[in-house]
């Protein structure tokens, strides 16, 4: 394990049924090819050693004497290599023959017995293999800082496979060799097994079944080679093609691991078995840490809130707006209330609050007539924005109020007496205040509630003013990234109709921005939030793994190089990473007085939910671990 991920292959070889040279010299070669690529464990199907389909053949002298020998060759082989290996072959022993797997490691092997014979329909093993004995636990192996363990084909497909028992007892890696026959539907039923089986045991699980070569004298063997990781599918080989045998894929261990340690219920689970599942002495090496190791057989995805395919991105947006609906919409039922007070500032945040409390109001019955919606300009305040405000509201017709902010805020500088030519936070702030205020007090005065704008990123890096945008009578945005907002707004405009779908085009494209400093010369937005604070397709990146992974910043580091290598420069990542680190650590006195909101997906900073933090906690570890790279 390098970087905290494990590569494994799986291949699923042409054999040769009951010729074991052969499929040893195979499995042989295969091996030294995905050694070379830096594979630490592969695995083989069932039986790879004889071939499955060998029948009665499993009883002769010969089969068994040859298969045993083939293994002590893999052995052989392993000696002076990185690879291990698994494979199936028969083995006799007391008195009759076990369907077994075999880890080979530097010579070395640990050999299984298959728990669980299948003698049904096409399945006849019974009539050669018996079960592996009641009392019998598979062990759990560390092989290169990983914990392992291996179960049999069938063996996946009953009530409580001998992989739950293994993930209890804490391996991180199923690797499951299998025989599995073609039949219509059967192969999307082994995708979800394996799938849900991955994501149950918060495990990798490698899986390799036989392929061509088998005899097909009454079934078909397509050859499957599939990984899987908590639940998603990492790569699976097209199983009709003959030449497409082999998978490799980096299994993330530091991820299952934190959220094994994370679920208090895996832990729960594990005690409460404790008694059937073997027990671990041996503690696994802390990973070596390598930055120029390449992720060869990982894709990682620069945007991990944001789906990359379009029929997902919809799903997705479309789950957003039902959960941000049915939050809203339960909040105003129980509290009674039939109006909503949102500042409008023509900008992503407060438009997605915008059409979603649009959308809640709606599926009320309630008049739209409710939603207040202040457009309340200032001296950053551009014609661009200032229109694109006034434009939603008129197209959605809900009630439009404009209350500029400028004389308030100049006579608040003559009472506090600052210079209004100094534009620093006091001069930022004050704005932000006045803005809040203003909310509020209109929420009284029309018995109403005000919708909070501020988006899960912005809250991370604290870019809000303390009791002023950070505060709300709900904060309905607080669980959506920026990066997702944008396409939750793209795919609103999708189905608006034409004038309104104009209207948040443009307000995709703007640049970000508070609007709290004058514009430019040419009336254009001066004051770029992404140029001030970070690129938010970053700042989401480095969110999602810190929180939903509790990953170190040399690893997300290590991520981000990898996932942003066309668009960022080493040193541009570094230095971002650098001011995630520092704002979310003292920014968290904000997030500890914001006001209720919705989470929406696996990464949430509520610090009454999943972000539990003291605020005088110190970034200074974290920051220096970025100085030593």
């Amino acid at each position: 394990m390098t970087n905290g991920f494990f590569r494994v292959a799986a291949v699923a070889p042409h054999v040769r049924v009951a010729d074991v040279d052969a499929n040893v010299d195979v499995i042989i070669r295969y091996a030294a090819e995905l050694d070379a690529k830096g594979v630490e464990v592969v695995v083989f199907p069932e039986l790879s050693i004889t071939g499955y389909t060998c029948g009665d053949l499993f009883h002769t002298e010969l089969l068994l004497q040859k298969a045993l020998a083939g293994l002590r060759r893999i052995e052989d082989f392993t000696r002076d290599k990185t690879i291990d290996l698994i494979v199936g072959l028969p083995v006799a022993s007391e008195g009759t023959v076990f369907n077994c797997a075999a880890h080979v490691s530097k010579g070395v092997s640990t050999i299984i017995r298959k728990t669980y014979i299948p003698n049904y329909n096409e399945f006849y093993e019974r009539r050669w293999f018996a079960p592996a004995p009641n009392d019998e636990y598979q062990p759990v192996i560390l092989t290169h800082g990983v914990y392992i363990g291996m179960e049999i084909c069938e063996d996946l497909w009953v009530t409580v496979p001998p992989s739950c028992s293994l993930a209890m007892a804490g391996a991180e890696v199923i690797f499951n060799l299998s025989a599995s026959d073609e039949l219509v539907g059967k192969h999307a039923s082994s995708l979800t097994l394996i799938r849900q089986q991955s994501a149950r045991c918060k495990a990798g699980y490698v899986y390799a079944s036989a392929g061509r070569g088998e005899s097909s004298s009454d079934v078909v063997f397509s050859g499957k080679a599939i990984v899987a990781e908590q639940g998603r599918l990492l790569v699976a080989n097209d199983r009709w093609n003959p030449d497409d045998n082999c998978v490799i894929a980096d299994i993330d261990i530091e991820a299952l691991r934190h959220d094994r340690i994370h679920s208090s219920t895996f832990a729960d689970c594990a005690r409460r078995h404790g008694r059937q599942a073997p027990r671990l002495t041996e503690i696994p090496p802390e990973s070596p840490f390598d930055m120029d190791y390449g992720l060869t057989y990982r894709t990682i995805d620069p945007h991990p809130f944001v789906p990359s395919d379009p029929t997902s991105l919809a799903d997705t947006c479309e789950e957003v707006d039902h959960i941000l609906v049915t939050a809203l919409s339960q909040r105003l039922t129980a509290i009674g209330c039939r109006r909503a007070v949102i500042g409008i500032s023509g900008g992503l945040d407060s438009t997605l609050a915008l059409l979603i409390t649009v959308r809640t109001f709606d599926r009320l019955g309630y008049d739209r007539s409710g939603i207040i919606g202040i457009t309340m300009p200032g001296f950053g305040t551009t014609d661009r924005t200032y229109t694109n405000a006034l434009e939603m509201m008129r197209c959605l017709g809900i009630t439009m109020r404009e209350i500029p902010i400028s004389t308030a805020v100049m006579q608040h500088f003559a009472d506090i007496r600052h210079d209004p030519h100094v534009h620093d936070a006091a001069y930022e702030n004050a704005q932000a205040r006045e803005r809040t205020q203003i909310l509020m007090d209109v929420a009284n005065q029309e018995e109403a509630i005000v919708i909070g704008t501020g988006d899960m990123s912005e809250i991370a890096l604290g870019w809000c003013t303390y009791n002023g945008d950070q505060m709300s009578m709900y904060s309905i945005n607080a669980g959506v990234p920026k990066t997702l907002i944008r396409s939750i707004v793209s795919w609103f405009a999708s189905q608006a109709e034409p004038k309104l779908a104009a209207t948040l085009a443009d307000v995709v494209s703007t640049p970000i921005s508070p609007e709290l400093t004058p514009a430019d010369s040419e009336g254009a937005i001066k004051q770029k939030t992404e140029d001030l604070v970070g690129p938010y397709e970053l700042h989401d990146f480095f969110l999602f793994y810190f929180i939903r992974f509790g990953f170190s910043p040399r690893r997300i580091y290590y991520l981000a190089i990898n996932a942003f290598r066309s668009a960022y420069a080493p040193e541009v990542i570094m230095h971002w990473l650098r001011t995630f680190c520092r704002r979310f650590f003292t920014q968290q006195f904000k997030r500890q007085a914001m006001p209720d909101g919705p989470k929406v997906g696996s990464v949430g900073l509520s610090p009454r939910g999943d972000w539990r933090m003291p605020s005088d906690a110190t970034a200074a570890m974290w920051l220096r671990q970025l100085d030593e790279i």
